[in-house]
């Protein structure tokens, strides 16, 4: 019997089939997730109901014009170990006034080795007597905790996990952040990482990476290059990115923080950066021959596609097929997809995570 999970992903292969067939792209490969406990992220608000209190989220009424609140009491699609703290947790919470009192909304991060991120948002300012109930907590549970207010964040551990991926047979340590963006489902990123190194494995010079993150690509890509140069704005994730480079002791990747439309006026000439200077990066050092792209939903400029049209080869990570699709009308203008391929990260929805090689026809 075919599982509501399997019909859902065939369905999602179907429509990425026929919305890409016009680009001639060679047979799909895809990367299915687990069916349950796949999630490494969950956030759930908190529900209070005269004496009790119960995690909550919401669905919209037939009529699409009321939330109707669904208490939740297990979380299937959440890692086993969110779903074990779960109800440990809110006995803990229920038995502690001043743990309980306005709490609006717990959000948990795991990871796959046993590391855990609990933040508990607050509509009040949290006192010396919620300070040392959270630190009894936090000790108790042996997890990270953080307590927000507005304006306020206290730490109990850390205010990070480290999740640890394999590709190639080599582990790589990430630093992940509460409140920054991580691939929600951590099997299914690990296939991403290695389909990527795999694709464009062989004779290669240097790599251009923009949006990079906390270098979730970079440090396994890193290994297919001479060197490496990654680009991304946010102040936090560029010190992610650089903690993670030296924590998994990589020495070819530069990493420069710049927005895709400011490295394209850099590239051109158009505008120098100090920010460059000061990381010690010139561009002329470089010869790159690929470059590697995974942008946000709204996908690419038309500067930036542009700049992608020099380059030999063309490695590109989507989470909108749409968006891809409208990128690809350009890129394709002057490259052809070698190889496509769907990953699930979020079973249960319509998102879809796209990857795509390009290669640049030659005349």
């Amino acid at each position: 019997m075919t599982s509501a999970y399997q019909q859902q992903l065939a369905e999602k292969v179907e429509r990425i089939q026929q919305q890409f067939q016009v680009f001639q792209a060679p047979p799909l490969q895809v990367f299915p997730s687990a069916e349950q406990n796949f999630r490494m992220r969950a956030e759930f608000r908190i529900w209070h109901q005269e004496d009790d209190l119960f995690y909550a989220m919401f669905e919209r009424s037939p009529d699409q014009k009321q939330k109707i609140v669904q208490r939740i009491e297990q979380f299937p699609i959440a890692h086993q170990s969110i779903n074990q703290l779960m109800p440990i947790l809110l006995t803990e919470i229920k038995n502690n006034l001043h743990l309980s009192k306005r709490l609006f909304e717990i959000h948990f991060l795991c990871t796959l080795h046993g590391d855990m991120l609990v933040s508990l948002i607050y509509h009040r300012q949290l006192d010396a007597d919620w300070h040392s109930a959270a630190a009894t907590l936090a000790q108790q549970l042996n997890i990270n905790l953080i307590g927000r207010c507005r304006g306020e964040k206290y730490v109990f551990g850390e205010q990070f996990v480290l999740e640890q991926l394999t590709v190639s047979a080599r582990d790589y340590c990430y630093k992940q952040y509460e409140n920054s963006f991580t691939q929600p489902n951590a099997v299914v990123c690990q296939s991403m990482l290695q389909w990527a190194v795999d694709a464009i494995a062989g004779d290669n010079q240097d790599l251009l990476e923009l949006y990079c993150g906390n270098g979730n690509f970079t440090l396994p890509l890193s290994t297919q290059f001479n060197k490496v140069l990654a680009t991304e704005l946010a102040k936090s994730s560029v010190q992610a990115a650089q903690w993670n480079i030296a924590r998994n002791h990589i020495e070819n990747i530069k990493v420069a923080r710049l927005s895709a439309e400011e490295f394209s006026q850099a590239f051109r000439g158009e505008r120098q950066f100090r920010r460059l200077q000061e990381a010690d990066i010139a561009l002329a050092d470089y010869q790159f021959d690929t470059i590697f792209v995974d942008p946000p939903r709204a996908g690419i400029d038309a500067d930036t596609l542009a700049l992608m049209q020099q380059f030999p080869k063309i490695l590109y990570i989507s989470c909108n097929p749409d968006t891809l699709y409208d990128n690809l009308q350009q890129l394709c203008k002057t490259h052809k997809i070698v190889q496509f391929a769907l990953f699930d990260q979020f079973p249960y929805t319509h998102h879809v995570e796209s990857g795509v090689l390009l290669e640049k026809v030659t005349t």
